[in-house]
C-alpha cells in the first residue's frame, strides 16, 4: 500500500550505486568512461571484504526515512511489508449497535454513561487545562469532522488509504471513537465529552475498510507528516507483533520533535499471534497504555501487558462516537486516547514544557495499581490527569523512559540535521549525564547497545579493516589498469 514504486526506489539509489549504472551507458568522454570502470571494479573488489567490517557493527547503518533499510555495504533498499503485521487484526473491539443518535434524546444517557468521566475526576482536571492550542494527531481509520461531538474539532489532515480524501471521513468508526475519547465536545451537556475537550484533532488515515494496514510504511509515513503539520501529541491505537525498522525511524524523528506519541499495548484475542506488547507501544520512549476495568482497581481481561507497559487507563465497557451516533466499545485502543487527552491538557497548561517532562508527568503522577512501583500488569500505574495538572514532580533533561547512555533512539533533543540519520544520538550528547533514572523504566532503543561486545570483537575488527585496506590496494591497482585499457 504504502510501499515504494520502482520510481521512488530507484530516486533513493545512493551516489555508489547511480555510479555502479553510470557503467551501462555509452559515454562519449573517455573520463566519464573510465570513471565508470573504475567504479566497477573498485565495487567487485572491495565489496567482499568490506562486507565483514560492516557486519561487525549493527549501528553502522540506521534506517532512513520511511524506513529504507540499509544492507550489505549501505545500499538502501524498500523495506517491504514487516512481517506479522499484515496479519494481525488491528483492533479486538467489541463494537455493538449503536446507542442512539445524534441530536435524539437520548444523549443525556451517553453522557452519563461515560463513567470514565468521574474515574478520572475531569472535572476538577478541567480547573486547570482544557486542552486548548494543542493539535492531537489520530493516526487511525479517518475521523468523522461532522459528528455532532466534532464538529469544530477535526482539522484538515491526511488519508493515506484514498488518496480523494484528507482523513475527515471514516468508514469503519474507530477512529472517530478515539478522536471522541480525546476531544470531544463539552460546550453543551449531551453526548461524548473528551478528555482535553478543547483540543484539536489532526486525523491521518492509515486503517482500510477492514481496519487494518498492510505495510507499517503506511503508518510511518503517516506520523512523520503529523509531525511535520503541527501535531504535539500522536495517538497510535493500532499495531502488530512485529517490529517495524521503518515506523522505529519515523518514531524517533517524533521525539526529535519534542513530539509525544502515545500507543496501546494490544488485546488478546483468539486470531492474533501477538502475546507480547503490541508494536509500536514497546518501542522505548512511547507512552504503551494497556486497560482498566470499570471498577478501576483491575486490569481489563482482554488488555496485553508486558513489561514495556508503561500506564493503564479505562478500557471497558466505554461508550463511544460513531458516525451517524454512538456504540459500546471496548479495549486498549480506547484507553490509549485517555492518555493522549492527558498528554494534551500537559501540553496546554504548560505550552513550553519538553516532551520528556510531560512524560515524567504522566508516570510520576499515575495512581499505583498492583504490586507497588512499576510492573509489568499495570505499568506504573492509572493514568491521573488532576495529578498530572498540579503535582510537583523533578524536573527531568531526557525522556524518563530511554535512560540508557549513549542516548537511544527514544531520547528527545534538536531535530536531527538534513540527512543525519533519524536515530542516531546527538554528538553533545554525554553518557554520563545525571538524567533521572525512574526505577523499572526501559532499558533503552535499539540505536543503543544494550550489552557488552562479546570478547574477540576488537580483534576481529582490525583484521576486517586490514583486509579491507588489501582490498582497496588491490582495487587501486585495478583500477589503474582499467584505466589504461579504457585509454
Amino acid at each position: 500500500m504504502a510501499t515504494p514504486t520502482r520510481d521512488q526506489s530507484e530516486h533513493n539509489l545512493p551516489a555508489a550505486t547511480a555510479a555502479v549504472s553510470c557503467t551501462l551507458r555509452r559515454l562519449p568522454l573517455l573520463t566519464a568512461r573510465r570513471l565508470g570502470a573504475a567504479a566497477l571494479a573498485g565495487f567487485l573488489v572491495m565489496g567482499p571484504a568490506a562486507a565483514p567490517a560492516f557486519a561487525a557493527d549493527p549501528l553502522v547503518f540506521a534506517a532512513g526515512p520511511l524506513g529504507l533499510a540499509a544492507g550489505p555495504l549501505g545500499f538502501a533498499g524498500p523495506a517491504l511489508a514487516e512481517p506479522g503485521v499484515t496479519d494481525e487484526v488491528i483492533e479486538g473491539t467489541t463494537l455493538v449497535e449503536p446507542v442512539t443518535e445524534p441530536g435524539a434524546a437520548g444523549q443525556d444517557s451517553v453522557r452519563a454513561d461515560e463513567w470514565q468521566l468521574q474515574t478520572l475526576d475531569l472535572a476538577d482536571a478541567w480547573t486547570y487545562s482544557d486542552g486548548a492550542g494543542v493539535t492531537v494527531a489520530v493516526i487511525d481509520s479517518g475521523v468523522d469532522a461532522h459528528h455532532v461531538d466534532l464538529e469544530g474539532q477535526v482539522l484538515p489532515g491526511l488519508d493515506l488509504v484514498d488518496s480523494n480524501g484528507d482523513g475527515d471521513s471514516d468508514p469503519v468508526g474507530h477512529g472517530t471513537t478515539v478522536s471522541g475519547i480525546i476531544a470531544g465536545r463539552n460546550d453543551d451537556k449531551t453526548g461524548v465529552v473528551g478528555i482535553a475537550p478543547k483540543a484539536k484533532i489532526l486525523p491521518v488515515r492509515v486503517l482500510n475498510e477492514a481496519n487494518r494496514y498492510d505495510d507499517a510504511l503506511i503508518v510511518a509515513k503517516g506520523l512523520r507528516w503529523a509531525v511535520d503539520h503541527g501535531a504535539r501529541v500522536v495517538n497510535l491505537s493500532l499495531g502488530g507483533s512485529a517490529n517495524s525498522p521503518a515506523l522505529a525511524a519515523a518514531l524517533d524523528y517524533a521525539f526529535a520533535k519534542d513530539v509525544v506519541v502515545v500507543a496501546c499495548t494490544g488485546n488478546v484475542s483468539a486470531t492474533s499471534s501477538a502475546r507480547g506488547v503490541w508494536y509500536p507501544a514497546r518501542e522505548p520512549g512511547v507512552l504503551a497504555v494497556a486497560g482498566m476495568d470499570r471498577n478501576g482497581t483491575d486490569l481489563w481481561t482482554g488488555s496485553i501487558t508486558g513489561k514495556e507497559t508503561v500506564v493503564t487507563a479505562p478500557a471497558a465497557d466505554l461508550v463511544g462516537a460513531k458516525p451517524g451516533g454512538y456504540w459500546k466499545v471496548q479495549g486498549t485502543s480506547f484507553a490509549a486516547p485517555m492518555v493522549s487527552g492527558t498528554v494534551a491538557l500537559i501540553r496546554s497548561r504548560w505550552p513550553d514544557m519538553s516532551a520528556g517532562e510531560v512524560i515524567n508527568r504522566v508516570i510520576r503522577t499515575a495512581k499505583d495499581r498492583g504490586t507497588p512501583g512499576r510492573d509489568d500488569q499495570f505499568g506504573f500505574g492509572m493514568v491521573d490527569p488532576t495529578g498530572a495538572l498540579t503535582a510537583d514532580v523533578p524536573e527531568v533533561r531526557t525522556n524518563p523512559l530511554d535512560n540508557t547512555p549513549p542516548a537511544g533512539v527514544a531520547r528527545f533533543g534538536s531535530a536531527p540535521a538534513p540527512g543525519e540519520a533519524q536515530s542516531a544520538p546527538r554528538e553533545d550528547a554525554d553518557p554520563t549525564s545525571d538524567a533521572a533514572v525512574v526505577p523499572g523504566t526501559n532499558a533503552g532503543g535499539w540505536a543503543a547497545p544494550a550489552e557488552a561486545r562479546p570478547a574477540g570483537t576488537s580483534h576481529a575488527r582490525w583484521i576486517a579493516i586490514a583486509l579491507f585496506a588489501i582490498s582497496a590496494l588491490a582495487g587501486a591497482i585495478t583500477i589503474r589498469r582499467f584505466a589504461r585499457t579504457a585509454g
